[in-house]
């Protein structure tokens, strides 16, 4: 039995996606931890995390999250081959990480109080 194409679509959508925050994660993660940065390490890091990026054929993606995340690997793969400071590159994209976080979790998480219609019976 084959699957469907929905199915098919779907979990090579997800595969994507996935290559996506794995690629997004360690370069983050080397940046973040890495306490003597180099330009050069920077460069082997980005190439040995685009290796499994390739493998991996692009999907169209539609949310707005996901095309966010999408732009952002993109970004740090432009800044692979550009001669400027390692300290300004890791500032740049650590910032743009951090937004996306902030949009991810802005929608996710919402305080109770902050939603007025819950204590208009008080008053």
């Amino acid at each position: 039995m084959s699957a469907s194409k929905k199915i098919v679509e779907n979990s090579n959508r997800l595969r994507y996606v996935r290559a996506l925050e794995r690629f997004h994660k360690s370069v983050i993660s080397y940046l973040s931890n890495t306490k003597e940065l180099t330009h050069e390490g920077f460069v082997k890091k980005v190439d040995n995390a685009l290796k499994v990026l390739t493998r991996i054929e692009a999907i169209d993606l539609y949310k707005g999250d996901l095309q966010d995340l999408q732009k952002l690997v993109t970004k740090i793969i432009s800044y692979k081959d550009t001669k400027r400071d390692i300290d300004e590159i890791k500032e740049e994209i650590l910032y743009s990480s951090n937004q996306l976080d902030k949009s991810k979790n802005a929608r996710r998480y919402k305080k109770d109080k902050h939603i007025n219609s819950k204590y208009d019976e008080w008053e």
